[in-house]
Order: C-alpha cells, then structure tokens, then sequence
C-alpha cells in the first residue's frame, strides 16, 4: 500500500536531518499527519488521538508511536522496521489521569533522549498544550524548541513523484468541477449537489479512484459568496443566484484544489465584468511565475492588473499545498502577498486563489500551479470564466 519508495522516505528524511542539525536539534517529534505521511507513510484515520513520528539524528529510521490498535495500519503503510512502531496502551486514550504523551516520554527516556534538545511543532493543529505540558513534566532534563514547520518547509519544494500524484489529482478534479456544474440547477437540494460531488471526488477516473480532500467541498451560495468559508444547506439552489465551487481533487493524500463561479441565470453586469477583471489578473500573476522570482512579486502583479478595475483585495493570493490532511490542504508556509520574500524554486507548488468578496456578493476563480524550470504550469486545463446557465 506504500504510495511512495523507502528510498524517496530516506531522501526526505535526510533534507529533514539537515535542517535539524543546522537548529541544533536532536531529536524532532512530529505530530502533524501530514509531515508524519511524508516522513514514513503513514496514513490513517487516527490522528483524533496523540500521536507521534520521532526523527532523532542517531538512528536511520524514524519511530512511529501511536494508539496499540492502529499498529497494523503503521506496517500497513509505512516503510519502517517492526521494531519502529510502537503502540500505547489503550487505557492512555482520553484519559483524565495520564495522557499518550507520558508514554512517548517514557519511550525518549528509554532510548537515552532524555536530556537532549527537542524539537516540537509548537503550533500543530493535533500537538495539544497537554501533550507539551506533559513532556515538560516528565523530561525535566530536555531543552524544547519550537520547530513548527520544519518538515513543512522540506514539503514545500515536490519530487517528480509528488508532482505526478498532483497531476492524477487534477485529473480527479477535472471531472469534479464538471459534476458540480452539471448538477447545480434550479431546485436542486444543495446537499443533493453535494452528493454527487462528494462520489465524484472518491470515484475518481477509470485510472486513479480518488481520496477524501482535507476540505470538503465549499460552495456559497446568493449572499453566502460574500464570505469564503461556507459549505451547504438543504436549501434548493434558486434562479438569479451565484454559487462559489471552491472544489479539490486528491489522489493518496495530494491535492489540487481549484475554484469557479457559477450563476443560474441571467448575471448582472457586475458578475460578469468583475469574473474578467479576476481572470485578467490571474493570468498576470502567472505570466510572472519562474524561479527566482519572490512570493511578493506574484502577488505585485495581481495587483496592479486588477488596481485599474477599482478592486481592491486586502488578503493573500495563494498559498503552498500539496500533501495534507483535515483541515486544510495548505502547507501553512509560503503565501502569495506581501512581504513574503519566499524565492520561487523549480517543483514549488501553490493554489492561486484571488477572490473577490464583497458586502453581499462575491467571485471566486483559482487554479493550483507548479513552477517550472523556466516559468509555471497550471495543473488543470479547465475553462477560466464565469459559468452561467440560463
């Protein structure tokens, strides 16, 4: 089931070493499944309780520490030794008095890591205060260090094997955008719509069948659009109202996300001349995309592209994804704004997302994109422009 050879584990890996040693680091615990799957493999549904990747400087082979009974899924999926995975009792779940934590303390002190500096990732959406809390209590001898994003940062340039995993997912996307357009129309239930979205994203395509997002699908609809973040109701969907398809295909865990507009019938000019100017601006900011080029500068030529309509957007442009799990498909490191002085580097990936969100309306166009050698590739060849059905 491995989606990935030992030896391209190794290599990620060893960029991983090279940055803990370059912070002094010794011993890094990684909590975060996403960095955890790159690291080993390893992927289950079980990152609701502690759980942990250890990455010391001495051994060659990480450890993976987890709940006893996901053991089987960890020599399932991941590229280590027996000896490697280990499993914690399971009066450690949820439990008022000790906490899994105690147990990957007791593991550090076994192997002589108890007094070394310890890297963890401080701002990981699944590293708890009472994980930290309780590696502080019960290795008082250790020296913490804060190495959130450290593994994020080795994500953030692909191997040509990551690459073709996003590609497959673009294919996986292509025919979800085209479900959702299909199905969306007057009367239709919104959860309905979902539905058939939802099949689409797991059926895939006759060659790659596809994995859950990290998202689930976000689709606004009428005064919803002018907000990013909204999912469905059981509302039909209603003539004279836009719908946002913020949509993503994955394939073994790699996503590429994209996003469209959709009107039922007739648009008001402001749709349709706004859908232009976003468009416009887009391909502005990806005729500028080549290495060697900073974040900013990307985000500098959206910019003055879309000034001349009168628009103004105050957040980022993108941001770098790849590999992840819920709830995001981001990899919480590069963005596309300002002041972001990231350098752009061949196999960079990133979703360009400029929406355009107003006091009760709004626009979304995106297209997630590669760097290439010498400029950019769009993931996805799927038609740019506001879509209506009338």
């Amino acid at each position: 089931m491995a989606a990935f050879s030992r030896e391209e584990h190794l290599e990620r890996i060893r960029h991983t070493r090279e940055r803990m040693e370059a912070r002094g680091i010794d011993v890094l615990l990684v909590a975060d499944p996403a960095n955890m799957c790159y690291l080993t493999g390893y992927d289950g549904w079980s990152f609701y309780v502690p759980q942990v990747v250890v990455l010391s400087l001495d051994e060659e082979e990480p450890l993976w520490i987890g709940r006893k009974m996901d053991v089987r899924a960890a020599h399932v999926t991941t590229f280590l030794k027996r000896e490697n995975v280990i499993g914690y009792p399971d009066d450690y779940v949820q439990a008022p008095h000790k906490h899994p934590f105690d147990y990957v303390a007791d593991m550090l002190t076994e192997r002589g890591w108890d007094q070394k500096v310890i890297g963890v990732e401080m701002d990981a959406y699944y590293f708890t205060a009472r994980s930290y809390d309780s590696l502080v209590r019960k290795l008082p001898d250790a020296r913490f260090q804060d190495a959130n994003l450290l593994v994020n940062w080795v994500r953030s340039v692909k191997s040509d094997a990551e690459i073709a995993r996003m590609r497959e997912a673009a294919l996986i996307l292509d025919r979800v955008m085209e479900t959702a357009i299909r199905v969306i129309e007057p009367g239709v239930r919104q959860c309905d719509a979902v539905a058939e979205i939802y099949r689409a994203q797991i059926a895939g395509t006759p060659e790659y069948g596809g994995d859950y997002p990290a998202i689930v699908p976000m689709l606004p609809s009428g005064e919803g659009t002018s907000t990013p973040h909204l999912t469905w109701s059981d509302d039909p969907y209603v003539t004279g109202e836009a719908t946002i398809l913020e949509l993503a295909g994955c394939r073994k865990r790699y996503h590429c996300p994209m996003a469209r507009t959709l009107f039922l019938g007739k648009p008001p000019q402001k749709f349709v001349d706004t859908s232009k100017y976003v468009v416009e601006g887009m391909q502005a900011a990806l005729d500028v995309v080549k290495p060697g080029m900073l974040c900013q500068d990307v985000e500098a030529a959206w910019r003055e592209s879309i000034a001349r309509s009168g628009l103004v957007k105050d957040s980022r442009i993108g941001y770098s994804t790849g590999l992840n799990y819920p709830p995001d498909w981001g990899e919480h490191t590069m963005s596309l704004r300002p002041g972001d002085l990231t350098e752009l580097q061949p196999n960079m990936t990133f979703h360009m997302i400029p929406g355009i969100w107003l006091d009760d309306w709004g626009i979304e166009l995106s297209e997630t994109f590669r760097v290439t050698e010498t400029g950019v590739e769009t993931f996805c060849d799927f038609p740019r422009k506001l879509f209506v059905k009338e």
